[in-house]
């Protein structure tokens, strides 16, 4: 097997003889998404990387990698002795992307792209960095040639999610859909996203690990619709349920193909960030398409829970926390009596408990056991190999998730594995003031994520602290983990809606020390009607007992105190109905109320 320098070195052979100067390899597929399937992990095969995010450029003499704050330390361990530069983003003194290429690239030279995994605006924002040098853009793709043993395009069963899950029929969401693309004044939209596609036609499938999505698209017309899938895939009963909803079928190679042949003048909607370079290529060459750039509307649609969703994501959640409870009482079991036990096990028992749950689907993501140092790593992966034994002192911090036919879930809870230091417990205790300022905020319908991520902040900047992350994310309706469009970071401006959910995670990562996360889901709904307008607030969904056994309750002012203690009250009588006398017992110590 070769090794990163000789596979970057092959790398450059190929450039060489294409007559190609650079060439960007980003963690992408041709829908954008975020995880990826097997075949198309190029940038961490090439870079020996495999966090989830991140950005490969080469060219004949250099080569660096653009990752983000959560992955700075598991980066810099291992692109160590690679030749790869590491590019910290948003780091003082950290060029972006086409920047760096434009200098590193000769005057009239070509940069190589796979327009097949690479976004519009990415190809946009290159040749408006590259117009001063003359540089252009070649479509080639040279990850095909050269990863040896490359894994084959998923083919997992596709099936559709049944209405009383989903809360709507996919006629009614196509209606939406065609309603909002109205308003913007085109009739036409190629779906590319994968969880836009899962959402308007009820797709499911297992395509990438732990988010079950099917590799398709949606090309939506005017007057029809068409499905682009393996349809050897779809059972026959799924494609004629489709097909009285409106909806076609055809092979997936065949879209770009489709987007040729349309004879019918229609203005088609593209997202530059959501549609890969070679289909909005193959827009762009039909003389009967107008073309409209702008936000991709099923994002919203989705992002926006319907009254079945949001019934059944709480169901999904009861499950969840059952699972979560009983995990805890294990994991105390087994610290009571020296049994070893390594985060890799804790993984382990997680998938198990949740499998046993009705309606499991499995895990929502890999799940992250961190302890003690390695929880400063916001996205660590333990591996067997090297998986750390857990000890009985310090925290581990578990971040996990579950795929449900009800709902997908998302939740970290950090454990005192022994008696907390009084350091310790003041982190601790912050990053609860963090989550539980977010919680309880009250806010004037028209806040964007960006206007509310700052109110979590605040316990930790009064201290100098920060977290190079955003404060939470949107998640799918069996779905992927990470879904927008709406978030809780400074940069997003998505005014919240009711029906949105988000999650609720601030945190402290002190490198080589510490690592505190906490994170609850929460669901977007109306607080009050003033005359000052519509109020908005949040609703914990997530079921599940912090554990109060760091808590500086002198540190909580008495607001904060009563949500922690009205949240444990909601946690007990949501799942106490769900476990044996027991667990009952265990579960009414662990929401006991906290007094001063």
């Amino acid at each position: 097997m070769k090794t990163v320098p000789e596979r970057i070195a092959a790398l450059r052979a190929a450039m060489k003889e294409a007559g190609v100067d650079g060439f960007l390899i980003p963690s992408s597929d041709p829908h954008m998404s975020e995880y990826l399937p097997d075949c198309y992990q190029a940038r961490s095969w090439f870079s020996g990387f495999n966090g989830s995010v991140g950005t490969l450029a080469v060219t004949a003499t250099d080569a660096a990698l653009w990752v983000d704050g959560r992955y700075f330390i598991q980066a810099e361990r291992q692109l160590a002795g690679s030749g790869i530069e590491l590019m910290r983003i948003a780091q003082k003194g950290t060029p972006e992307i086409p920047t760096w290429l434009t200098d590193m690239l000769p005057e009239n030279g070509v940069m190589g792209v796979d327009g097949m995994v690479t976004a519009t605006s990415t190809v946009e924002k290159l040749q408006k960095a590259f117009a001063k040098k003359q540089i252009s853009i070649r479509n080639i793709d040279f990850v095909a040639q050269l990863w040896e043993g490359r894994p084959a395009m998923p083919a997992t069963p596709a099936w559709l999610l049944d209405v009383k899950y989903a809360g709507k029929t996919v006629h009614e969401k196509l209606v939406l859909l065609r309603e909002q693309l109205a308003k913007k004044e085109a009739n036409a939209i190629l779906l590319s996203r994968l969880d836009s596609v899962a959402w308007l036609l009820n797709l499911r499938a297992d395509d990438i690990a732990c988010t079950p999505v099917a590799m398709a698209y949606c090309l939506v017309l005017p007057e029809r619709a068409t499905l682009f899938i393996d349809r050897s895939r779809l059972p026959q009963e799924a494609q004629e349920a489709l097909s009285k909803e409106g909806v076609e079928t055809a092979e997936y190679g065949d879209v770009e193909k489709a987007i040729a042949s349309i004879g019918q003048k229609v203005t088609a909607l593209y997202e530059p960030d959501g549609l890969n370079y070679t289909l909005y290529s193959a827009w762009k060459a039909n003389p009967c398409v107008t073309l409209l750039s702008g936000e991709e509307p099923v994002q919203l649609l989705k992002g926006v829970k319907n009254d079945v969703e949001i019934e059944n994501i709480k169901n999904a959640h009861v499950k969840d926390g059952v699972a979560m409870v009983r995990f805890q009482m294990a994991l105390e079991d087994k610290m009571a009596n020296g049994d070893p036990l390594t985060e890799c096990d804790v993984a382990d028992m997680l998938s198990t408990l949740r499998r046993e749950q009705p309606l499991s689907l499995g895990d929502s993501f890999d799940t992250i056991p961190a302890y003690g140092a390695n929880a400063a790593m916001m996205h660590y992966h333990a591996v067997p190999e090297t998986c750390a034994k857990l000890e009985p002192h310090g925290f581990l911090l578990v971040d996990s998730g579950g795929q449900y036919l009800d709902g997908t879930t998302d939740i970290t809870r950090t454990y005192a594995l022994g008696e907390p230091t009084e350091e310790e417990k003041t982190y601790y205790t912050w990053v609860l003031k963090c989550h539980i300022d977010i919680a309880k905020v009250i806010f004037l319908e028209g806040c964007t994520g960006g206007n509310l991520d700052i109110i979590a902040r605040s316990p930790l900047w009064q201290h100098g602290i920060d977290y190079r992350c955003g404060t939470g994310h949107g998640v799918g309706f069996v779905g992927g983990v990470h879904e927008g469009p709406q978030n809780l970071r400074t940069t997003n401006q998505v005014v919240f809606q009711p029906g949105m959910t988000i999650t609720d995670e601030p945190g402290v990562y002190e490198e080589g020390k510490i690592g505190i996360r906490i994170e609850n889901e929460l669901v977007c709904k109306v607080w009050d009607t003033t005359e000052y307008g519509r109020f908005l607030c949040f609703e914990p969904i997530t079921y599940c007992p912090i554990d109060t056994r760091a808590v500086k309750v002198d540190l909580l002012d008495d607001a904060e105190l009563t949500w922690l203690n009205n949240f444990h009250q909601v946690v007990y009588q949501s799942l106490e109905s769900h476990l044996n006398d027991h667990e009952r017992e265990w579960l009414k110590a662990a929401c006991a109320p906290l007094s001063r």
